[in-house]
């Protein structure tokens, strides 16, 4: 089951769309060039969660881009009618996880008008089982060092476009060779992140706990999820940490995670073949603070 709302100006609250036949035009760049944007925003119990922190990065990407969107409110009531519509011609359960993705293109050539639209389906069984049961994790060089991002702005580096093919050949090769999912490092060796996550990795020294992520200025996106987490995680009493981080450190770590709007908090099992230090303990209490996030 999956909703589409489009983001039109003749309707206030958003259109319906049929996902069942095609709607978005052939000559649309998004499918022509992958020239646009998106967010991944996850729903519980028919609310979304984030959704500010999504709207703003959004922005974000959209003023990298060049891109014209539309207002906040309009995202606000679009998502709402999406969620509306889903809830009411569905039967699965209230509590149901629901992906919701906010998706915009430059329009079909030549119109000078985005294309924009809410999209709402179930969370996949994999990305929760993945959730639970953890994850094999391949570390491979992005191609780039950790300071091209300053240096070529043009290449979008953090900014959240529709260009992933990249990032989609990753993990088929990471599955190609009996792993889940990828860590993306620098030329120059600097840990960076994952194709649709974020690095976290916690150091017990001394009673002392301390949640660390790569740093923003090697040309990562920045996560909204990891963001909300270090919030709840220092008012718990965290210390917290932003790189630069190098692949020894995920080794030495007392636990190390990739998490996201959609997967959340995922613990990583074993990394390059080399199994990681169980870490039950840690990811149960940085779950239960994910939990708190809104």
């Amino acid at each position: 089951m999956t909703v589409l709302v489009f983001l039109d100006p003749a309707y206030d609250d958003g259109r319906i769309a049929d996902a069942s036949v095609p709607q978005l035009m052939a000559t649309d760049l998004g499918a022509t060039r992958g020239d646009g944007i998106f967010e991944s925003l996850l729903a519980l119990n028919g609310e979304a969660r984030k959704v500010q922190a999504h709207l703003d990065r959004l922005g974000s990407s959209a003023l990298a881009l060049n891109l014209a969107l539309p207002s906040q409110d309009a995202w606000r009531r679009a998502i709402a009618t999406a969620l509306d519509a889903y809830a009411a011609t569905t039967a699965g359960p209230a509590d149901a996880e629901l992906a919701v993705k906010l998706l915009v293109t430059r329009g079909v050539e030549g119109a000078d008008a985005p294309t924009a639209w809410v999209q709402v389906a179930p969370v996949p069984a994999r990305t929760q089982r993945q959730r639970r049961e953890g994850l094999s994790v391949l570390l491979l060089d992005r191609g780039y060092d950790s300071t091209v991002a300053q240096r070529a702005p043009w290449l979008l580096m953090g900014a959240k476009s529709l260009s992933y093919a990249v990032n989609m050949a990753a993990v088929r090769y990471a599955q190609a060779h009996g792993a889940d999912d990828v860590i993306f490092t620098s030329s120059d060796g600097k840990v960076l992140e994952g194709p649709t996550s974020t690095v976290l990795l916690a150091r017990v020294r001394d009673g002392v706990k301390t949640l660390l992520t790569p740093q923003l200025e090697s040309g990562i996106l920045p996560g909204t999820s990891q963001s909300a987490l270090f919030s709840v995680a220092k008012a718990a009493g965290w210390d917290l940490g932003y790189g630069p981080l190098v692949p020894a450190d995920l080794f030495d770590a007392d636990g190390v995670w990739l998490i996201s709007s959609i997967r959340l908090l995922a613990p990583v099992n074993s990394l390059a073949g080399r199994q990681i230090a169980p870490a039950a303990g840690l990811t149960a209490e940085l779950t239960e603070l994910v939990a708190k996030i809104s």
